[in-house]
């Protein structure tokens, strides 16, 4: 769409396109100019035109009511996004004329343009924007890692209680990127940022505080100030404190340390969250730099200072005190890792420990835990187990419970993910409670395998992925059937790269909740560990379990989505 242009240099470039009086009707004109489909305008006395109006060199499109400047594109209603205008010559006299049109539009920095849409998508928590920015963002050369770093100095600063849902959900789908097909991962960003809008949506900015000028340096120190603060529950104490080991450059494995020991003062603060997030919040940064860490990292505390503490709970105290089982135990695990160290032997028990964890009784199982570690058994393969056997839960969840204790079992499973994921960056002993934490809370989830739904046997079933996983998922609570179609994938010999990317699929063709991203995510990070054993099969069937219980949803984002990517084609959206 434009006005008369002065005729550029390259004379070359112009194409003649109609004659003028083809334009005079009672309609506009649709042409096509390198691949290009253009909508020809004649702008003079508000004259009705075919699909829209234009009055006063403003053009109304009657499908949304959006309006847009006809000498530029530009839209004058930010949800619709711009359009390209093309520079417009009137050659010739009376009956004679032509117009003519300069096929190379006027040229813009690509990726600058999309970056500025995509923060228009999210603060103004627009979903067509959003995935119309992400598309072409990527189109143009971007990368990956530029929406995640827009994604995160928008969510740091304007979700008003700090890293939430929408960040976690935006990483989660980062660390799946790899897994999915190359059309899948603009679906996936989109899902993620706009998870961060719509959280963030009406919320004011974040007020970071600034650092001490402290001539403290000792890292011991500091991580004892942060710690009391937030034992205090005294969010300011406990966020310059944290600014300040920053700002002075304590290495990163420092301050994980700080923020982790802080999350496991308390046994399973508000059923593992606070953990969770601070483990994304540094998988975000290995992502996008450390340079944001600040804003980041003291984005955490706004769930963490206020979160439960389980030990408060009667479900922990009564009518077994878990808390006061842990408290006793947490002491001994020097000493445990210490004679593990001196055998020098490996440790082969992980079936025999992951069968106490479901069937055992709690005293039993710490026990066995303890034990585990005086055989040997390093704190990353005690850790893998636990959430292996969180997992488990989730994979023989029994369908006559309550809706609702799907999340029970998934926030025992990502809690556990999150400590073994976060004790390979920043291992210690007040991390490590966070794995006999995942054990109690297993045995709480206890009934909801009572009786414990069967693991699919092989049905020599001869099967197509994705198609019929998403034939499958249209509809409701196919549960069983999900995890018996993965199985017999495996069993036929499907590839791993393509049961992946299978199941990515169809969670982003949902409108997935916040536990159903964090669950898929959680299990494809266990399986690409544990690969084609047993426990990697357990864990998968797990995820596809849980998606299909949670399927299907009404698919709106992604009709938005699709809608973003044909617009972005130059589709005309009103034709079949």
């Amino acid at each position: 769409m434009a006005e008369t242009y002065i005729h550029p240099e390259h004379a070359d470039r112009w194409q003649r396109v109609a004659s003028l009086a083809e334009l005079q009707l009672d309609e506009g004109k649709v042409v096509h100019v390198n691949g290009q489909t253009l909508a020809l305008f004649s702008h003079h006395m508000g004259f009705p035109l075919h699909q829209g109006s234009v009055k006063d060199g403003v053009l109304t499109c009657h499908w949304h009511h959006a309006r847009f400047d006809l000498t530029c594109g530009g839209t004058f209603d930010l949800w619709a996004d711009d359009v390209q205008g093309y520079p417009v010559e009137v050659r010739g006299e009376g009956a004679e004329a032509d117009i003519w049109i300069d096929s190379e539009p006027p040229e813009r920095d690509q990726k600058a343009y999309y970056r500025k849409r995509l923060e228009a998508g999210l603060k103004y928590n627009l979903r067509l924007v959003t995935a119309k920015a992400i598309i072409g963002l990527l189109k143009s050369g971007g990368t990956p890692e530029d929406a995640l770093r827009i994604g995160a100095e928008f969510g740091t600063l304007y979700a008003r209680n700090g890293w939430g849902a929408g960040l976690t959900v935006l990483t989660a789908m980062a660390n799946i990127l790899p897994h999915l097909s190359s059309t899948d991962r603009p679906r996936a960003l989109y899902q993620g940022l706009t998870f961060v809008a719509r959280e963030c949506a009406g919320q004011p900015p974040r007020f970071p505080i600034e650092p001490l000028e402290t001539q403290e340096r000792n890292p011991e120190t500091l991580q004892r100030w942060f710690r009391e603060f937030v034992e205090r529950r005294d969010s300011e104490g406990a966020e310059r404190t944290l600014c300040t080991a920053i700002q002075i450059g304590l290495p990163q494995e420092r301050i994980a340390d700080m923020i982790f020991a802080a999350c496991t003062d308390h046994l399973y603060r508000d059923v593992g969250h606070p953990l969770d997030f601070a483990n994304k919040a540094f998988e975000l940064l290995d992502l996008t730099g450390w340079e944001s860490a600040g804003i980041v990292l003291t984005s955490l505390l706004g769930r963490l200072i206020p979160s439960s503490r389980m030990e408060e709970s009667a479900s922990w105290r009564h009518p077994i005190d878990l808390a006061d089982l842990l408290w006793k135990a947490f002491p001994k695990l020097p000493t445990a890792l210490a004679e593990g160290a001196a055998t020098g032997e490996n440790w082969s028990g992980q079936e025999e420990l992951a069968d106490q964890l479901l069937k055992g009784e709690p005293a039993d199982t710490v026990e066995a835990m303890l034990n585990a570690l005086r055989r040997g058994a390093t704190i990353h393969e005690l850790a893998e187990t636990v959430t292996y056997s969180a997992g488990r839960r989730i994979a023989q969840f029994h369908v006559t419970n309550e809706f609702g204790d799907w999340d029970t079992v998934l926030h025992t499973f990502t809690y556990a993910n999150a400590v073994q994921q976060a004790l390979r960056r920043a291992p210690s002993m007040e991390l490590l409670r966070g794995v006999f934490d995942s054990a109690m809370s297993i045995y709480l989830d206890r009934f909801l395998n009572m009786p414990a739904t069967p693991l699919p046997n092989a049905k020599g079933t001869s099967i197509q992925l994705p198609k019929d996983l998403r034939a499958l998922l249209n509809g409701q609570q196919q549960v069983n059937e999900a995890a018996q179609l993965v199985a017999d994938g495996m069993d036929a010999g499907v590839s791993d790269a393509v049961l992946l990317s299978a199941i990515g699929q169809c969670l982003l063709r949902e409108d997935p909740d916040f536990h159903t991203f964090q669950c898929v995510e959680a299990a494809f990070r266990q399986y690409t560990a544990l690969r084609r054993t047993e426990w990697g099969r357990h864990l998968l069937i797990a995820s596809a379990r849980y998606l299909a219980a949670h399927s299907p949803t009404p698919r709106a984002m992604g009709q938005t989505y699709q809608i973003a990517h044909r617009l972005q084609r130059g589709d005309e959206l009103y034709e079949e």
